[in-house]
């Protein structure tokens, strides 16, 4: 029986455990990033663990997320991650000089390596046939330090490709499409595998798009094959010596499949408030808008911000419409301003931003109240975009151009054949934004540069047989990281100080949650479904563990929250029954007994309410072994002291 091109990739890199699905693995990782947002907390734990340099192939600092720098906070952790990529040999890639997803598929990302980054939508790397998959940083930080990545083999899904796309749909209407059919939640401990003959039809940029947005259908990662179309990518960036051709076998079997057929696909929109309500641009057309947004890790390549300005060319948006653009890359820019073609977005009225995350994290250019605005991002989850009425809709460069012209909701096939354009045979390169590491000679005289808004991290200690407390939060189905620790401009540039971050746990559900968690030595939280879905940041497990929550307990969990809740030692339980979610409420007092969690079994008490309710959990025993002595650093930190 053949393999899966996800199978032969993990298979190289499997350090335990085998390729049966569901079984505990532990796979080697290549390559590293990180981003500022994430990045400042997981280099304070890798600092934490004690060791001289990394031991990846290849680590990356990227500063994408926190450019504002509308005080002290943001340019001091800049600072701090410059100094310690000297110090422990991490390249870096200084601000402005890209977004991190857009960077690496350019410059580091390579065939057949496995790629672990402190953002959720790392799996952008799959575009060249990488296993790309995004993590806390913490276990981005174990990794740099040599350590195993642990996981839950996925089943792998064949996304069967056929067709070509007609004119005006792109590669986000092909990844709107998967998420119109499986949802948020119906690629769980998947991986979405691309083949067919319609993939020959899409380059790596493309490809691209559609593995960094998979995420927002909670698979593990996506990946396509490292073929012909992967070759050319890489020859045109210099990095043609590391093309290696990686193909699933012709009789490899897959636990599922989703076919496509690409010629039949036609305009999507995501509706507020989430990436998976999908319908037809057809169906809303008309809908005045206020704002467009062209840009993010998704939509942010040469090819898109090509097929933007050629479509805005001699044209001017709407007189009620703001159009900005954020291009992913210095070498995007570059190629734009010398084809030309930058001109065309400046000419139409294109308000033009850094080369960074910006709008799509909430860092400026929120819009105004009850706005409706159009961007090309990969999330538009409640209040994301700075402002909690905005009716947020994600679409593809083509309808975002056509639609901040006509100043509403606009199908881009009205505008007959797509223009034609260029791209270049070979890319500029040109790194000299990006810092390479120093000798470890070097290094070892490098001081590490640390501002006042860099706290030391909380103490992790071990747990008790038993949790006692109080019911603090009971929440719906479908809590992302948003809701428990939201991003921003204002709370962004806190990231490396826990004790002031954590005064913004669940702002947007109830304010006064830090202060009564603290007030009362913490407790616990309820959820429904798929708690947690959404960004890689640990700092949704950190905080809550720092203001006293001692564990979570839902109906499901997405996979990268669950693993930070391990990681920092707030314990992750599901009903067995998931009724029982009904029978506990904010305010009950409930008792858990960890003296059996060694048996997948837990035994909770609702006291106010006189109940036992049974519980469980689909944790390892490398995770329970983490979580009842504090978290992983603890354990790590254990290893390497011996």
């Amino acid at each position: 029986m053949g393999k899966t091109l996800t199978e032969k990739i993990i298979e190289t890199h499997l350090i335990e455990g085998t390729l049966e699905r569901g079984s505990d693995i532990a796979i080697k990782i290549d390559q590293t990033l990180t981003q500022d947002a994430t990045g400042t907390m997981a280099y304070l734990q890798f600092e934490a663990i004690g060791i001289d340099r990394v031991q990846t192939e290849l680590s990356v600092s990227y500063v994408d997320h926190n450019t504002l720098q509308s005080d002290f906070k943001n340019p001091d952790d800049h600072r701090y991650l410059q100094s310690i990529a000297a110090k422990y040999g991490i390249y870096f890639s200084r601000p402005g000089n890209g977004i991190c997803h857009q960077l690496h598929l350019e410059r580091f990302a390579r065939p057949g390596r496995t790629l672990l980054g402190s953002d959720s939508h790392t799996p952008t790397g799959g575009g060249v046939g990488s296993i790309s998959i995004g993590a806390g940083g913490l276990d981005v930080a174990a990794a740099m330090a040599g350590e195993s990545f642990r996981l839950k083999m996925p089943q792998i899904v064949n996304v069967f490709l056929t067709g070509s796309l007609p004119d005006f749909v792109s590669a986000k209407d092909i990844i709107l499409e998967v998420l119109r059919r499986i949802g948020v939640k119906g690629a769980r401990s998947k991986v979405l595998e691309y083949t067919g003959p319609g993939i020959k039809t899409l380059s790596v940029p493309e490809r691209g798009t559609i593995t960094n947005m998979g995420t927002e259908t909670g698979a593990t990662t996506s990946i396509f094959p490292s073929d012909q179309i992967t070759k050319q990518f890489l020859e045109a960036q210099e990095r043609g010596d590391q093309w290696v051709e990686l193909i699933p076998d012709g009789d490899a079997v897959y636990d599922e499949t989703i076919e496509i057929n690409l010629n039949e696909l036609e305009p999507l929109i995501a509706e507020p408030h989430s990436p998976g309500n999908v319908k037809t641009v057809k169906e809303l057309e008309g809908l005045k808008i206020d704002q467009v947004c062209v840009g993010s890790c998704t939509n942010s390549s040469l090819r898109d911000l090509k097929i933007a300005a050629n479509i805005l060319k001699g044209k001017t948006i709407n007189q009620n419409t703001v159009l900005t653009v954020s291009a992913g890359s210095r070498q995007v820019v570059d190629h734009l301003i010398h084809s030309g073609e930058f001109a065309y977005l400046i000419e139409a009225g294109a308000r033009i931003l850094e080369n960074a995350c910006g709008p799509c994290i909430g860092m400026g250019l929120a819009p105004e109240t009850d706005a409706v605005s159009l961007r090309t991002f990969n999330r538009n989850f409640l209040g994301r975009s700075g402002t909690q009425n905005a009716q947020v809709y994600l679409v593809s460069p083509e309808t975002a151009a056509v639609s901040a012209i006509e100043g509403k909701i606009t199908d881009p096939r009205i505008y007959g054949k797509l223009p034609k354009f260029d791209m270049p045979k070979k890319f500029k390169v040109n790194d000299n934004m990006i810092i390479p590491p120093l000798t470890p000679e070097e290094a070892r005289k490098v001081e590490i540069i640390r501002g006042p808004n860099i706290k030391p991290l909380p103490e992790f200690n071990p747990l008790p047989d038993k949790l006692t407390g109080e019911v603090l939060l009971k929440v719906e189905d479908d809590i992302t990281t948003d809701h428990i620790m939201p991003a921003g401009a204002e709370i962004l540039p806190l990231r490396s100080n826990i004790p002031e971050i954590s005064k913004y746990v669940f702002k947007a559900i109830d304010e006064s949650f830090p202060d009564r968690s603290l007030a009362k030595g913490g407790g616990f939280i309820i959820g429904g479904d798929n708690y947690g879905q959404g960004s890689s940041r640990e700092h949704a497990a950190i905080a809550p563990k720092y203001l006293g929550i001692k564990a979570v307990i839902v109906k499901s969990f997405a996979r990268i929250h669950l693993a930070n809740l391990v990681n920092f030692g707030i314990v992750p339980l599901t009903f067995v029954n998931k009724e029982n979610y009904g029978k506990v409420e904010s305010g009950d007092k409930i008792e858990i007994d960890l003296t059996t969690i060694k048996s997948g079994k837990v035994n909770m008490k609702n006291l106010s309410k006189g109940l036992d309710i049974e519980l469980t959990h689909s944790l390892s025993e490398q995770d329970l072994e983490e979580l009842m002595v504090g978290g992983k650093l603890t354990l790590i930190k254990q290893k390497h002291l011996k």
